[in-house]
């Protein structure tokens, strides 16, 4: 994780200030884990997985999990 991160980032843009850097990793970060399929939990992404778990479990969760997705222009 950390080699993608890097190849991804600081080697291959160039950072007025160390918020415009933390802004892009961040940004990566959340694509990443977004789309990321894992092996561990049967080849679906984080996303999915709470999600899945959130219509077998409703007792565990106290809000619905979509609320806390970001829209494409938030």
């Amino acid at each position: 994780m950390n080699r993608n991160l890097k190849e991804a980032t600081v080697n291959s843009f160039h950072y007025a200030s160390h918020d415009e850097l933390k802004q892009h990793v961040r940004a990566y970060l959340m694509a990443y884990n977004f789309a990321k399929r894992l092996k561990g939990i049967k080849g679906k992404t984080p996303w999915q997985f709470i999600l899945n778990q959130w219509t077998i479990h409703l007792e565990y969760f106290i809000p619905n999990p979509n609320h806390f997705l970001l829209g494409l222009n938030n």
